[in-house]
């Protein structure tokens, strides 16, 4: 990901079920369905220089990630970073709904970070 300039930014996490997504989805979107990611921004403005900035929150349904994991043959901590990535990309303003080009924007810089992740990992053992 580029250089945003957010290495100390901060970021709530939920991990959730499909009930609470039905709820948040409901509420916020106005969706009766429940979904496998959301994200909430923050804007919270930050006035000072040294000041953390605060991101957002993400909700992430759990259940979703494990069906994934059993669809692909994958880890369900995996399709967890992929589903948390996808929600982070999403409160530095990508989106995938608009268009296809947007869409094709947003899940090539889910790859190149996820694989990013990956290749951490892998350096770590």
């Amino acid at each position: 990901m580029e250089d945003t300039g957010d290495a100390g930014a901060e970021l709530s996490i939920l991990l959730a079920g499909d009930k609470k997504m039905l709820q948040l989805n409901s509420s916020y979107r106005g969706k009766k369905k429940s979904t496998d990611v959301l994200s909430f921004e923050a804007g919270i403005p930050v006035k000072a220089k040294d000041a953390v900035k605060v991101l957002g929150d993400v909700a992430v349904n759990v259940p979703v990630a494990e069906s994934r994991a059993r669809r692909n043959g994958t880890g369900v901590y995996e399709e967890i970073y992929r589903l948390l990535i996808h929600g982070i990309l999403h409160l530095y303003g990508y989106e995938h709904e608009a268009s296809a080009y947007r869409a094709r924007k947003m899940r090539k810089k889910e790859e190149e970070i996820f694989s990013a992740l990956k290749e951490m990992d892998t350096k770590r053992k």
